[in-house]
């Protein structure tokens, strides 16, 4: 009987396709839900606990009986061992129940609310949205006057939640004037702090008067940051729906009361706003109060470091107050000082620094602790975030950290044995080369700050810590040091190519995979001659491929591409209108493997590339053909220069020449620079 009750209760919380497109159109009126930037440690399948409830957990669950309820319902097992039935059993415990719950305060107005709310949230078939403002309208005259009272139940809590979203910009005023004077109190509780959230996110006409309500309070009398429950609300706040002001005034609360208190007294002052270091340029070198302020942020900061829950560490008004922090040490003039106030930083912080590089100001500090550390400093950085360096090349802030680790560590031995052996592991360079993140990372080990993968805000921003690098706390240059990464990287790169390439630059579904091949065949180190075997191995295929099979590789626009780029030696500079040569891949001996490999049927599939198909082959074919003209001007032709008798042989025979010509006069892309290139031969 449980089982099938059990089941006919999923069977009705799980919506068909109308329900699901219902769910859709009712969604899409709302104010978008956002999430919090996810820390690399945290599990990659959960949610932080802190977020904002799910739209889907929110309606599905069914709250009738709140957790209080839970230890009334429970039923003393001598009783049911004395011989009742287990139908006795469960009038008895309905009745316990009942009579619990009507014995507590506003039962009958939670019963009442419960039951509109039923129908408020109904995701039945055929329910319009002018239904459920009805219902709406009509929970809301339910609950109008009481909302306070009744917010902090849990599953009453529940109910307002559904009138903020479902209700009316009038009906959400209403709550929320209702509320005043408990924001803090709902942060702080485990149920209302989601209604919270979602009265900053649905009305930010009262945004700026419910994040006031919390001044003072976030890390002075309350210590709303350190709060279990209530540290979650903040967070939201300020890394989804604060504008800058805002932000900068929760951050002020870092600062000291001193500061805290002359701020809320000016008003949004320009300084305020500007963070810690316009607040210092205000004191107009006073050292007394430059030293009692920054004392009060390195206070704040270690009461977070020390919280035995941890929580708070991961946030982001966490991480803007730390960078602040080191920017203005790096300004100031007494550098001994300066030095030592970021030691005692980096002391407090250092086994915490997986925690923060998910945002853009944590990871931030995490760089300027690379930057400027010294090389033990570096290797502990380095041991920190060595258990998860897979998650960090997929995040778009955390990477930022392992890319700078390349730039500024001397010791490339270690960078080889800590980051990038870890990187270059198969496993990981699979699920790398899915994700443009991903990507990235792969090619920083390679051409790192290339424009042609980078943007210029990321090339920018990796540029920030050049200063401190350049200033002495590395002694290598930037070249040599490039060159010791991409040599250590190299032959797992390579191997990889080897072993994985053929399905990589066929991959339809990820065609940037194959310019990252292209990038390691062109600038990695070592011999490349297995890796281009198993480029060239999937081109020997019978063309065109049967009607039941997937296309051909060089049909492909991204693959033609890159047996094109390898080809002719390197990228075409458009600026210079030339092919700019890679001085570790040896052309000459692709063209070479290429005939070897794609034509020892005699020729048949070059032949067949040039004359049918969609003619991507024929661009290729050209470009095989200048190849080894060049070498010939480059005194290379002795050793290949039976490669190019056969290459001649195939392509210039009389009938050949004829059905190539034939494509030139129908107008087939492509034909006439292959014929140009096959004159040269």
């Amino acid at each position: 009987m449980a089982a099938t009750n059990a089941k006919k209760r999923t069977a009705k919380t799980q919506p068909g396709p109308a329900q699901k497109k219902a769910k859709t159109f009712e969604k899409s009126k709302l104010a978008p839900s956002l999430k919090r930037s996810k820390p690399i440690t945290a599990p990659a399948d959960s949610a932080e606990e802190e977020s904002d409830l799910d739209e889907e957990g929110e309606d599905d669950v069914d709250f009738e009986a709140s957790p209080d309820d839970t230890e009334e319902m429970q039923i003393d097992s001598s009783k049911r061992e004395g011989g009742n039935s287990a139908r006795e059993s469960h009038i008895l415990q309905k009745a316990v129940q009942q009579s619990r719950k009507a014995a507590k305060p506003h039962s009958d107005l939670i019963a009442e609310a419960k039951r509109v709310w039923a129908q408020a949230r109904s995701k039945e078939k055929g329910f319009t949205p002018e239904k459920r403002k009805e219902h709406v309208t009509e929970l809301m005259k339910v609950v109008r006057g009481k909302v306070k009272e009744i917010v902090f139940k849990h599953d009453a809590s529940r109910i307002i939640q559904t009138l903020v979203k479902y209700g009316s910009k009038a009906q959400r005023e209403e709550i929320c004037d209702e509320l005043k004077g408990t924001y803090i109190d709902l942060a702080r509780n485990r149920y209302a702090k989601f209604l919270l959230v979602k009265l900053i996110r649905l009305l930010p006409s009262h945004r700026p008067l419910i994040l006031a309500s919390f001044h003072g309070k976030i890390l002075q009398s309350q210590r709303l940051l350190l709060h279990r429950e209530a540290s979650g609300v903040l967070a939201d706040a300020f890394e989804l729906y604060a504008n800058s002001v805002e932000r900068a005034g929760m951050v002020r609360e870092f600062y000291g009361k001193e500061v805290s208190l002359f701020s809320s007294s000016q008003g949004d002052s320009e300084t305020a706003k500007q963070g810690l270091a316009a607040v210092m340029k205000s004191l107009g070198g006073d050292k007394e109060k430059t030293r009692r302020i920054l004392a009060a942020v390195k206070e704040n900061l270690d009461s977070i470091f020390n919280n035995p829950d941890k929580g708070a560490v991961r946030h982001a008004i966490v991480h803007r107050a730390m960078w602040e922090y080191l920017d203005v040490l790096g300004e100031m003039q007494d550098s001994a000082e300066a030095d030592k106030l970021r030691r005692e930083l980096f002391d407090n912080s250092q086994e915490l620094l997986p925690e923060i590089v998910h945002t853009k100001d944590g990871s931030r500090v995490a760089r300027e602790f690379l930057a400027r550390g010294n090389a033990k400093d570096r290797k502990v950085i380095l041991k920190a975030l060595k258990p998860h360096i897979e998650r960090m090349c997929i995040d778009e802030e955390a990477q930022m950290v392992l890319l700078t680790a390349m730039d500024v560590i001397d010791d490339t031995k270690l960078l080889q044995k800590s980051l990038a052996s870890v990187i270059t592991q198969p496993a990981t360079l699979n699920t790398l080369i899915q994700t443009p993140q991903g990507r990235r990372v792969i090619l920083y080990l390679i051409v790192p700050r290339s424009k042609r993968h980078f943007t210029v805000a990321q090339i920018k921003a990796l540029g920030e810590t050049d200063a401190a690098r350049d200033a002495g706390t590395s002694k290598k240059s930037p070249e040599t040091r490039q060159a010791e990464v991409r040599k250590g990287a190299s032959e797992a790169l390579l191997k990889w190519i080897e072993e994985k390439g053929g399905e990589l630059v066929m991959d339809e579904t990820n065609p940037a995979s194959s310019l990252v091949v292209g990038e390691i065949m062109l600038y990695a180190e070592g011999d490349k001659s297995q890796a281009s075997q198993a480029l060239l191995r999937i081109l020997a295929k019978p063309y065109p491929p049967p009607s039941t099979a997937s296309s051909h590789p060089i049909d492909l626009p991204h693959t033609s591409r890159l047996y094109k780029t390898l080809l002719q030696g390197g990228h075409f500079n458009h600026s210079l209108k030339s092919v700019e040569p890679c001085a570790s891949w040896n052309p000459f001996a692709f063209a070479v493997q290429f005939v070897d490999t794609v034509g020892s049927d005699d020729g048949q599939t070059i032949k067949d590339v040039c004359i049918k198909g969609d003619r991507n082959g024929t661009f290729v074919v050209a470009e095989l053909c200048g190849a080894l003209v060049k070498a010939s001007y480059d005194r290379k032709a002795e050793e290949g220069k039976e490669v190019r008798k056969k290459l001649k042989l195939w392509l210039t025979a009389p009938e050949m020449l004829k059905e190539i010509h034939e494509g030139e006069t129908t107008g087939v892309r492509g034909v006439k620079v292959l014929v140009d290139a096959v004159g040269t031969l």
